[in-house]
């Protein structure tokens, strides 16, 4: 009875150590990390860029006619953005070299009447809406730049003219700073009177210039 009685004890106190040793060790534990708060991109700041693109449109003589001229540009961007909830406010100028010209001979012209633009220059506002990293944008405001008008055998004129522009495009960002665009601009810079430098005898000679533009750009933006 005695050894049934120690046996017992004996029992009793293995179960009690290993209980023990269970309260001891630590339960494990899940550990879950939450993931990062998520930040909508803001388009608020100073940027810089450049663009490149093509042009299209037409110019008119009033003497001879109208012709289609065409060809490309490229150039500087800078502007500013500041975001209020969705809605985008901004201000942009850009300043390109063009190769845009175009010229036609007709029996008013029989030597050939050309009219050229060798640079452009806009300031613009835009209003866009955040898409979080997309945002259309409408635009429109001043442009600036020369019109060319020549004539064989005559001495032909420039004028810088100021006119203005309205277009529509989309940006995105591809990074923290960098954005990519494409743009549409519609471009008038008026006319200015040649007259007889381009052979238009004793009569005025009004020379006019519209252009579309269609354009893209990389901006690099200041957080």
């Amino acid at each position: 009875m005695k050894r049934l009685a120690l046996a017992v004890v004996g029992l009793m106190a293995l179960a009690g150590t290993a209980a023990a040793a269970d309260l001891a060790r630590p339960v494990p534990q899940n550990y879950y990390k939450a993931p990062p708060a998520y930040v909508p991109y803001s388009w608020t700041g100073f940027y810089i860029g450049v663009n490149g693109g093509g042009a299209f449109g037409s110019s008119s003589w009033n003497l001879t006619g109208s012709r289609n001229v065409s060809g490309g540009l490229i150039g500087g961007t800078a502007g500013y953005n500041y975001q209020v909830g969705q809605a985008v406010l901004g201000v942009e100028g850009d300043i390109d070299w063009a190769d845009i010209n175009g010229s036609a001979t007709n029996l008013a012209c029989p030597l050939g009447c050309k009219t050229s633009e060798t640079w452009l220059s806009t300031v613009r506002g835009r209003l866009g809406y955040a898409a979080d990293r997309f945002m259309p944008f409408v635009t429109g405001g001043l442009a600036i730049g020369d019109i060319r008008a020549s004539t064989p055998g005559f001495a032909g004129a420039s004028t810088t003219n100021a006119g203005w522009t309205i277009g529509a495009g989309l940006e995105a960002a591809v990074s923290q700073n960098w954005t990519a665009k494409v743009e549409y601009l519609y471009v008038d810079l008026g006319n200015f009177n040649c007259g007889l430098n381009c052979g238009g005898g004793l009569a005025t000679d009004n020379v006019s210039f519209h252009s579309n533009i269609l354009r893209a750009g990389v901006n690099y933006r200041f957080n």
